[in-house]
């Protein structure tokens, strides 16, 4: 396996040191080590994305595990046919899960990758951006979460991440401030059997890279099932065009303007 050498994303904007992180592969078929981009120790998962107004620092997404789960005690239904690990889906399929998030909890999850669109670093305007995440481009993943099993794991994030161009793994935002364009939430605080629950996962891949699946990937030794599909290129921005539009109005014959 071939590993480059890769700085961190970026790091929290009181100017902290950036760690080196090595650059994982996140092909299918491959059981390989797990180095975030943007490293979790860190404290940021986009480090420097604060809101101006509130200055909150972004909470870092746990990493996948270093070490194998030990054998399930998930108990699943009866009704529901796992989806095997190393599976290749296309946006708009489910893929049946076992989630542990801890030792404690876990459960059945149905997991659906309903679409991926390209958004611009400029939708960030509102935000403190790191130089970094200046140089990265975002893209906005629609999807969706039911419980099928018999366990409550709410308040964890939803256990997706995205894969760049690269191969690289890239951990899904998080908000400590409103972001409505793609709120990139976690499982409500109480995620019961037979909730759903519909969201946008913001994934920035850096060095203006590109997304080229979404990953479900629980620990390192897990063959990961992949989403794939067209990813939507950003929504035009008309706002420029009508601002010129209405800087200046045109004088009547004969006078002057102002």
């Amino acid at each position: 396996m071939r590993v480059l050498g890769k700085r961190a994303l970026g790091m929290n904007r009181l100017g902290s040191s950036r760690r080196d992180a090595e650059r994982p592969r996140a092909g299918r078929g491959r059981r390989t080590a797990v180095h975030l981009v943007a490293v979790a120790s860190a404290g940021a998962v986009l480090a420097g994305l604060a809101g101006c107004s509130g200055g909150d620092e972004p909470k870092a997404a746990p990493s996948p595990s270093a070490s194998p789960s030990p054998t399930t005690t998930v108990s699943v239904p009866p009704s529901v046919s796992l989806t095997d690990p190393g599976a290749a889906l296309s946006f708009g399929d489910t893929a049946s899960v076992v989630y542990e998030p801890d030792q404690k909890r876990g459960t059945v999850l149905e997991l659906t990758v309903e679409k991926a669109q390209q958004g611009r670093i400029e939708d960030f305007s509102s935000f403190v951006l790191e130089p970094e995440v200046k140089q990265s481009t975002p893209y906005y993943v629609t999807v969706s979460v039911s419980n099928v099993g018999e366990g409550e794991i709410g308040g964890d994030r939803v256990p997706l991440w995205g894969v760049d161009g690269a191969d690289t793994l890239l951990p899904p935002a998080a908000f400590t401030t409103a972001f409505s364009r793609c709120p990139s939430e976690p499982l409500p605080d109480t995620f019961a059997p037979g909730d759903d629950f519909d969201t946008c996962l913001v994934f920035l891949a850096p060095e203006h890279g590109t997304l080229s699946a979404i990953s479900f990937r629980p620990d390192e030794e897990f063959d990961p099932i992949t989403w794939t599909g067209d990813v939507a290129p950003p929504k035009s921005d008309k706002s420029g065009a009508k601002g010129k539009k209405s800087d200046t109005k045109p004088g009547k014959p004969g006078k002057q303007n102002g």
